[in-house]
């Protein structure tokens, strides 16, 4: 009688090209795993094997009409490079505000300016971030400075020397909270860059008319007004029924 605890184990061979199972193999044949890490090996080797279409050889270029997809001169995709750059403006701007605690008022006016300012004036520092940084201190420290009159010289000339040192004792740029000096510095931005790229932004406001841009907003509508659509001097469905309940009233 053989001994079962000396006896030898017997183990089944397994085919490679079965599936295999043992507890830990999964479903997976070997062979199989060996064919994918191999097909796995052949990756993208050049830039345009990334790009839809391949060219016929690697020697060759692609087609003209691959081309101009490529090049965004395609009629699907014109402007999709433009609408990227808006929305990254927008975006960019939106979280510097949100990160910096400005006022909705404050952040709107800033989204205003940015979403449509031509940063190519701006040359090096053409950055969004650094844009924007300068744009938002430009926006607040205006408002600042409207809040306190100090915009407007014809009341200040009339002020005596007392009441305008006290005014400007009152002012706090931006560019003091710590930060604002924090962002500045991580972006590259010195007080000297702020100044020189913030008479940029005035002249670009000047040529572009973004003075009184709020993004979403008309700065100059009273709130308290019934909102109109006027098209041809002709009111809306909606306002004449408005009016026709109050009238009712």
């Amino acid at each position: 009688m053989t001994d079962a605890a000396t006896s030898a184990p017997e183990f089944e061979v397994v085919d490679e090209e079965q599936f295999s199972q043992r507890p830990g193999d999964g479903a997976l044949a070997r062979a199989a795993h060996r064919r994918d890490t191999t097909v796995g090996r052949w990756g993208p080797t050049s830039p345009s094997a990334t790009q839809i279409g391949r060219a016929r050889s690697p020697d060759a270029d692609v087609s003209e009409s691959l081309r101009r997809l490529h090049e965004e001169r395609h009629p699907a995709t014109e402007g999709h490079s433009a609408r990227q750059h808006r929305l990254e403006k927008l975006r960019i701007t939106h979280a510097l505000c949100n990160d910096l605690d400005v006022t909705p008022w404050q952040r709107d006016r800033a989204l205003g300016v940015m979403v449509d300012l031509d940063l190519t004036a701006f040359g090096s520092q053409r950055a969004i971030e650094k844009v924007a940084l300068v744009t938002i201190r430009h926006v607040v420290d205006d408002e600042r400075e409207r809040y306190l009159g100090l915009q407007d010289q014809a009341w200040l000339a009339e002020q005596p020397p007392e009441r305008l040192e006290n005014l400007y004792e009152q002012f706090t740029s931006l560019t003091d909270d710590p930060h604002f000096e924090a962002l500045a510095e991580k972006h590259g931005l010195s007080i000297t860059s702020l100044n020189r790229l913030r008479r940029v932004l005035r002249e670009r406001l000047d040529e572009q008319g973004l003075h009184g841009a709020v993004y979403g907003r008309n700065p100059y509508r009273d709130p308290n007004l019934p909102s109109t659509d006027l098209d041809d001097g002709k009111e809306t469905d909606e306002t004449s029924d408005r009016d026709e309940q109050r009238d009712d009233r």
